[in-house]
């Protein structure tokens, strides 16, 4: 297999399981349909992007220094997702109309990458096994090919997401599946743990 299939297909193993990120994705296409999710889509691409980056430019080893701050990156993950998994359970799943309600924004979707572990493992573990050489070109070759990949997968989360709107007609059912979506957000801290 060539080298660029091989990337593509690591990216879009890695960009497409689910997980937290995909999870919000999945939550603000049905809560606030495709176009407005598509923030948080952008953010998230946008965020893992410079994560690989500046992973393939030499991060990892500052990493490898002081292996505290990968620690410290996991618990503020773990702590991000259990706020949003309480945010969404105590959600009244009534659909407001003005702007406090227009959805995840880019900024947000870019830090959820850097406080996502599952994102700093796939960084990490993309690096190890194709930038191992340090080469700038190869960096930025995976980190196009990884962009594409990432979000047309976080897309297909909010669009998937977007689809079942249809069927959270009623506060009663957004309730329900923000309960859903809850606790397996927070499942996913847990498993961090």
């Amino acid at each position: 297999m060539n080298l660029v299939l091989s990337m593509a297909a690591f990216a879009l193993a890695a960009s497409l399981s689910p997980g937290p990120v995909n999870l919000v994705a999945l939550g603000a296409g049905a809560r606030h349909g495709f176009r407005a999710s598509l923030r948080h889509v952008t953010g998230a691409t946008v965020g893992f992007t410079l994560l690989l980056v500046l992973t393939g430019l030499g991060l990892q080893e500052i990493l490898l220094r002081w292996p505290g701050l990968t620690d410290l990156v996991r618990w503020a993950g773990v702590a991000f997702l259990v706020y949003l998994a309480i945010r969404l359970a105590a959600d009244d799943g009534r659909l407001a109309a003005g702007p406090a309600d227009a959805g995840p924004t880019l900024v947000a979707g870019a830090v959820m990458q850097w406080l996502n572990p599952k994102a700093w493992l796939a960084a990490v573990a993309g690096t190890g096994a194709y930038l191992a050489d340090g080469d700038p070109a190869r960096v930025w070759l995976f980190a196009g090919i990884y962009f594409v990949i990432c979000y047309l997968s976080v897309g297909s989360w909010a669009y998937a997401g977007a689809h079942l709107r249809r069927h959270l007609d009623s506060p009663a059912r957004i309730r329900a599946f923000n309960r859903l979506m809850a606790a397996l957000l927070a499942g996913s801290a847990l498993f961090l743990i």
